[in-house]
């Protein structure tokens, strides 16, 4: 049998805190704005915050009080009832349509080899590897502006040839 509550709910600490916080941050408050003290500005401020930190103390109180009867929770919590006709209306083909696109999204990355490196390695720890890319030579050079003459030479990258300035290169694998 549940137990029956009455008056404050099931939060009661939750509820007194909230009540002692208001209290003290009024006083703190007040003390501040009407007692000649050089540090009044100070006390303004304390009571002022702890008067918002009482506010957590509401949200505690007023969420830990909220009733929701078991059969609303049912389907939040993937209890769903198969006499009801769950998987009928609007919420069933919702349900349906969101997932065949997620089971769709998910197989393409498997299919595509990848698109996260979780999923790559555990591509890679099936067996099959995926291809290594090889190194490409990137060309970097300085050039200051009195500088006339170019000196070209060519790199054969891909089996095309591409002119390039006489620079000095680094490697770098991709």
């Amino acid at each position: 049998m549940e137990p029956v509550y009455r008056g404050l709910g099931r939060c009661v600490c939750c509820f007194w805190l909230a009540v002692a916080f208001d209290i003290v941050g009024l006083f703190v408050l007040l003390i501040g704005v009407f007692v000649n003290v050089f540090f009044y500005d100070l006390l303004i401020y304390a009571g002022a915050i702890v008067i918002f930190l009482s506010l957590i103390w509401w949200v505690f109180w007023y969420s830990g009080n909220i009733e929701v009867p078991p059969a609303e929770l049912e389907d939040d919590v993937g209890l769903l009832k198969k006499d009801k006709g769950a998987l009928g209306g609007i919420g069933g083909a919702v349900r349906r349509l969101s997932s065949r696109v997620s089971s769709g999204i998910r197989n393409s990355f498997r299919r595509n080899g990848g698109g996260s490196s979780i999923l790559a390695g555990a591509q890679g720890s099936s067996g099959a590897e995926a291809p290594r890319a090889e190194q490409v030579a990137i060309a970097m050079t300085t050039r200051s502006p009195q500088e006339k003459t170019v000196h070209s030479t060519v790199s054969s990258l891909a089996d095309c040839d591409v002119e390039m300035p006489h620079t000095s290169t680094e490697t770098s694998p991709t």
